[in-house]
């Protein structure tokens, strides 16, 4: 079950808001269209999964880092042009 909040409602009382999230989703309407959604980090985390991405493993302390992380960057998008070469 999810709360839903105008923007209005979030950004007055962001703090209840945000407790709100511990809890459940909270769905934040513009103009009564959900527009965000706001969770707690450990239901984010649980949401994605726990595969490390480069900005984890870049702020963890190196001594912590093992080489053996596996680190998989994102896929290009072959709909993107390719860069124009000038040489």
């Amino acid at each position: 079950m999810s709360v839903t909040l105008s923007s209005r409602q979030f950004s007055r009382d962001l703090a209840g808001a945000k407790r709100a999230a511990e809890s459940a989703p909270v769905v934040v309407t513009h103009r009564g269209r959900p527009t965000h959604v706001l969770l707690s980090y450990h239901a984010y985390r649980a949401l994605v999964g726990s595969e490390r991405s480069l900005l984890d493993l870049l702020s963890m302390p190196a001594e912590s880092v093992s080489v053996d992380d596996p680190f998989e960057p994102p896929a290009r998008d072959k709909s993107l042009p390719r860069p124009l070469d000038l040489g």
